[in-house]
């Protein structure tokens, strides 16, 4: 191709910062310096702080005036002067249920954190595995564009020669541009993976990160021997988006008991003192204000609570069912993925690979014809392809397992 050199200048660029990392040192990583996590973090300090809000008193009420002008004797400022003092007494224990309220905020904001987590941290897992089998597939073709590569240019000198037809040469040429097509969109592909991973663990944008993994745990038949109704436990104890909708019930209860307080009215104490105001000199006095609940019982709020209590009850229903379904489908697909690869001849690769290898050989020795040359390039491909995207596939399936269960149990 033209750009050839444009395409390895761009590579070099994107590749001068390779990071190797195993899956325990990205998600170190992701924990430390994402900064979605980091900015959640902070809406469970809020919701702290407004406990501390829910906890202090309300604060007393001092008033003081003085007389401007005394129109008898003509005088500005005279001694006559009144002072009040009130303080705010609630009933029916309304700081306390402010208190219980805010007080279950902060379990919904730390079950969101955890949600948050669960969400980013399959995204992050997803991302790893399926750069590292997108990498594999790319070293195929690598392999094959290098191998058709060195191959053209003699093609091309046997045809000036006589001894080869040109549409021989043609088609390895067609096959090579169609494989260079094929792996520049690999590479947009890994490339977009690559970009999102990097944003999730805050790594150098021009870096490349290169996963290194273990998959010999693929050939284990893991699924199958763990018991479907022990993850469906684990799943509704763990699963922090259920936990959310649980601590929503606790909360709008909590706010039905306070609104319910307010229905019932609160005191206020005063003390009096007024110098020339009344009808004896250094008039004092105390008193109390209570508003009578008459017309307003907070008959509104109260309504309203009761209809957020009940829907959220229906939400954390369907949030349950969710949940359920969620594992039973996702256990269903990783049983199936898991046979459809255990049903692989392990030795598969490897003998695909020594005949490919007899192949280029038989061809260039002219053993075997143009067509039976490309048809078992094709072959090779797409079986090899086809293989790691079932190997994915069964990894991926796991992933999205841990991520129903909301525990990582497979993969680790």
């Amino acid at each position: 191709f033209a750009c050839d050199s444009f395409s390895q200048d761009t590579l070099s660029f994107l590749h001068q910062d390779t990071l190797q990392l195993t899956l325990k040192q990205a998600e170190a990583a992701f924990l430390n310096n994402n900064l979605d996590l980091i900015a959640q973090k902070y809406s469970i300090d809020s919701a702290k702080a407004t406990v501390i809000t829910a906890k202090l008193y309300d604060n007393p009420d001092f008033s003081y005036s003085n007389a401007l002008y005394n129109f008898t004797t003509h005088n500005f400022f005279d001694p006559e002067m009144s002072v009040q003092v009130s303080q705010l007494i609630r009933l029916a224990g309304k700081r306390n249920k402010s208190i219980d309220l805010a007080k279950s905020g902060i379990d919904i904001a730390q079950f969101q954190f955890y949600d948050l987590l669960r969400t980013l941290r399959f995204v992050l897992r997803s991302d790893f595995y399926n750069i590292y089998f997108l990498e594999q597939s790319s070293k195929l073709y690598q392999i094959e564009i290098s191998s058709l590569q060195k191959m053209v240019p003699a093609f091309e000198d046997q045809v000036k020669k006589g001894f080869m037809a040109p549409i021989d040469a043609l088609r390895i040429k067609s096959q090579l541009y169609t494989l260079q097509a094929e792996y520049d969109n690999l590479q947009t592909n890994i490339n977009n993976i690559q970009s999102e991973l990097k944003l999730l663990i805050r790594s150098n944008p021009a870096g490349f990160i290169i996963p290194v993994t273990d998959i010999s745990s693929l050939t284990n038949d893991v699924v199958s021997q763990t018991n479907y109704q022990s993850l469906m436990d684990s799943a509704l104890v763990n699963r922090p988006d259920l936990k959310a909708l649980n601590a929503n019930i606790v909360f709008s209860n909590y706010n039905l008991r306070l609104q319910q307080a307010y229905a019932k009215p609160d005191i206020t104490i005063n003390a009096n003192y007024d110098r020339l105001g009344s009808y004896v000199q250094d008039y004092n006095s105390i008193g109390i204000s209570v508003p009578l609940p008459f017309f307003n019982r907070n008959q509104g709020n109260i309504k309203n609570a009761r209809i957020q209590t009940d829907a959220n009850k229906v939400q954390y229903e369907s949030g349950l069912e969710r949940v359920k379904n969620e594992v039973t489908t996702n256990y269903i697909n990783a049983l199936r993925s898991e046979k459809l690869l255990l049903g692989f001849d392990p030795a598969f690769e490897q003998d695909m690979k020594n005949i490919i290898g007899q192949v280029t050989i038989n061809f260039q020795k002219k053993n075997i014809t143009m067509l039976e040359f490309l048809d078992f390039y094709d072959s090779y491909k797409e079986n090899v392809l086809q293989l790691n995207q079932l190997r994915f596939n069964k990894i991926s399936a796991l992933e999205q397992l841990n991520f129903s269960v909301g525990k990582i149990i497979f993969n680790q």
